[in-house]
């Protein structure tokens, strides 16, 4: 019998907040929410920003104008190309408006810099060492004491960006130094390079000497390294794997790129769109539109990581439960038009995991499921994609399938995308609520609806009831991937019957310090005792401190070897 991954953990930092605690996904269902909770949300989020204006903290969190960057988007450096008398080429500085003036950037006031010696690290790289921190706070347990319980080698960290770190910090002050007469830094190139988030983390984070590494894959990234920690926990070849991913591609070479492209919500679109003239302001809260009348994504940044261990571990230290990954999937498309025209991939990994999930957990699992979808707010997407869940929900029996997009609330934010939309799917199950599509008013026409349900308004559900979310991501060039994530009361289920109740009796009791430590650290963080967990230069290996013979390897600091 496979091992199941179980999701113990999770922390990260978007456009709505702290994901640890549902923190961020009850910043995008805030009006469903009770007194209590609403409160408590505000709360996280005054403590990131430094106000405890409520205006001001919802003013300042999810897509919105630019507000949060260290460049003025309406006066961009430009180097404009003239002749001089004697004809040859000249450029002079001037600045111009970038046509992009929407973004899913951090909660205004939060700088993840300030909360550890950052060291000129680019701002991808300080968000990991913040959100790997934050899930290794929710999991209740210290990182050493759940390192003594499994090998050195039984740890792995996949993580990374899709476009690397291109800020002044890594390669885009890398690449523009001679032009701006400044010299490259040491440490520029190698921190630009797009492996660099788990590089971090196993290096200041953890002290991880297990497996290592990134697949990148456009917008699908997340879902890529998802795939390599399940099968890696289900084989036993790893027993606790970190995935994640950051990016911060909040810059104005990035900005343009895209829009370049015609792929961004640009402020004239927008406007244009709601049928407003040159002058009047465009509608930048509701940039990004899924599934209704759209013009283009709206670039994000983020950082999501997620702690999965397997089932024999997770019962054996009582660790929280919060899910489990059923099936991950991933297709290309086969010849293409262009690069970025959807094909057929994704029809593939959809209707795979659907039927994985099927054959594991019934029929009714299926028609007790809902979709993430990756919704990017394109006029080919809402297109493209609507007809892939219409066809599936068709070949499987489905009715009013639940379909929502949570880059309404928090943009696109490339590898990172998908871990938003997981990290979405686990409020569902804590609150019973999945949230609406709020900045879509009504579903274009063009959208295929046979069979689906879009929902434009938080919807309460029946969280032991919903036993499935499933997470899609279309990614540039072909990448397709989507996973179902089975449920915190049916992963329970599961695990009673694979060990027996009193295996799982001995886990609920197991359970209770570790749910009230991961509290205490939630209470801590809302206090503003924000300290993320930074090791430069702490207990450092040395070849001196191994012990080696022909069996096993045994490192200073670990109880367990590594076996030969």
């Amino acid at each position: 019998m496979k091992n199941l991954a179980v999701i113990t953990g999770f922390g990260g930092i978007n456009a709505a907040g702290r994901s640890a605690g549902h923190h961020a996904f009850r910043r995008m269902v805030l009006e469903s929410l009770s007194p209590a909770d609403r409160e408590r949300t505000l709360t996280a989020l005054a403590a990131l920003m430094g106000t405890t204006d409520e205006q001001a903290i919802l003013d300042g969190t999810l897509v919105r104008e630019w507000d949060n960057v260290d460049w003025d988007a309406k006066a961009v450096p430009f180097h404009e190309p003239f002749k001089d008398a004697d004809g040859n080429q000249c450029w002079r500085l001037t600045h111009r408006r970038l046509p992009v003036q929407s973004a899913g950037q951090m909660p205004k006031g939060f700088d993840p810099a300030k909360l550890y010696r950052s060291h000129h690290h680019p701002r991808g790289l300080q968000m990991a060492v913040f959100a790997a921190s934050d899930a290794l706070g929710s999991l209740g347990v210290e990182w050493e004491t759940l390192c003594q319980h499994v090998g050195p080698d039984e740890i792995a960290v996949y993580a990374g960006s899709s476009m690397g770190q291109n800020d002044g910090y890594g390669n885009g002050g890398m690449l523009q130094s001679a032009l701006l007469g400044k010299r490259t830094s040491s440490k520029q190139c190698a921190m630009g390079m797009s492996q660099m988030p788990a590089d971090f983390i196993n290096a200041y984070v953890l002290g991880n000497v297990g497996k290592t590494g990134s697949i990148t894959a456009a917008c699908a990234t997340f879902l890529y390294n998802l795939q390599m920690a399940k099968n890696d926990i289900e084989s036993g070849r790893r027993r606790i794997v970190i995935v994640g991913n950051a990016e911060s591609p909040l810059v104005p070479e990035i900005v343009e790129g895209y829009n370049a492209m015609t792929a961004l919500a640009s402020e004239a679109n927008l406007k244009k769109l709601d049928g407003k003239n040159a002058e009047e302001a465009a509608d930048l809260r509701r940039a990004c539109r899924p599934f209704g009348e759209n013009c283009g994504f709206t670039i994000a940044e983020s950082a999501q990581f997620f702690i999965l261990t397997d089932d024999k571990l997770a019962l054996e230290l009582g660790l929280s439960i919060h899910g489990s990954i059923g099936d991950v999937q991933v297709n290309a498309d086969g010849y293409k038009k262009s690069i970025s025209n959807p094909g057929v991939g994704n029809y593939l990994t959809m209707a795979k995991v659907m039927a994985s999930t099927r054959r594991e957990l019934g029929d009714e699992a299926l028609k007790n499921s809902f979709v993430h979808a990756h919704g990017s707010s394109t006029p080919q997407n809402r297109v493209t994609e609507s007809h892939i869940y219409e066809e599936l929900a068709r070949a499987f029996g489905i009715s009013d399938w639940p379909i929502t997009a949570v880059k309404t609330f928090v943009g696109h934010s490339l590898a990172a995308a998908s871990a938003d939309q997981l990290m979405a799917t686990l409020g569902t199950w804590a609150t019973g609520l999945i949230p609406g599509i709020k900045t879509t008013d009504k579903i274009a026409d063009d959208v295929h609806q046979q069979g689906l349900e879009f929902v434009l308004q938080d919807k309460s559900v029946d969280s032991d009831k919903m036993v499935v979310g499933f997470v899609n991501a279309k990614g540039f060039g072909g990448n397709n991937a989507s996973a179902a994530i089975i449920s915190p009361t049916k992963t329970r289920e599961l695990l009673q019957a694979r060990h027996g109740d009193s295996a799982l009796q001995n886990w609920m009791n197991n359970n209770q310090a570790v749910a009230a430590a991961s509290q205490a650290y939630d209470d801590a963080m809302l206090r503003g005792e924000m300290e993320p967990r930074y090791r430069f230069g702490e207990n450092v290996l040395e070849p001196a401190d191994l012990e080696i013979t022909d069996t096993e390897i045994r490192i200073r600091g670990w109880d367990k070897p590594v076996i030969l």
